[in-house]
């Protein structure tokens, strides 16, 4: 997926990873993020409360494999209590500053199990992806 953001990198940057930041843009729509923790640096873990619309919480977390401010991040991504067809994945974000103020995000995630959670986490991504375009224009 490749997105054209309205900020530049150090920004986009900055909202992908901040815990407040995160949690006013994470997931789909709908969907309240009460608590992001976070040890931004290679090695270091994170973990984020998702709060679906109806229902319990539940928790994604991983392990940051390469922190490289404000041009790359990427991190592993599991779910706690995993559905059977979920594995753990590797999520990259490559950003890269247009000299305008903007900056496209090549955001990369896999490999997944199924073609099911596959679509799952695309129409996710694409949703927060929507919310953090809005955030950033409204700053």
């Amino acid at each position: 997926m490749v997105r054209m953001l309205p900020a530049a990198p150090g920004v986009v940057f900055q909202a992908l990873t901040d815990p407040g930041t995160l949690a006013k843009w994470w997931g789909p729509d709908g969907f309240v993020i009460p608590r992001v923790e976070s040890d931004l640096r290679p090695g270091g873990a994170y973990r984020i409360e998702m709060q679906p619309p109806e229902g319990a919480s539940f928790f994604l977390a991983g392990e940051f494999l390469d922190v490289d401010p404000p041009a790359l991040l990427s991190y592993t991504f599991r779910w706690e209590d995993p559905d059977p067809a979920d594995r753990e994945t590797t999520v990259t974000l490559e950003l890269h500053g247009d000299g305008q103020g903007s900056t496209e995000v090549v955001f990369v995630q896999g490999d997944f199990a199924t073609e099911g959670r596959l679509a799952l986490h695309d129409e996710g991504w694409t949703q927060g992806f929507d919310k953090l375009e809005g955030l950033l224009r409204r700053r």
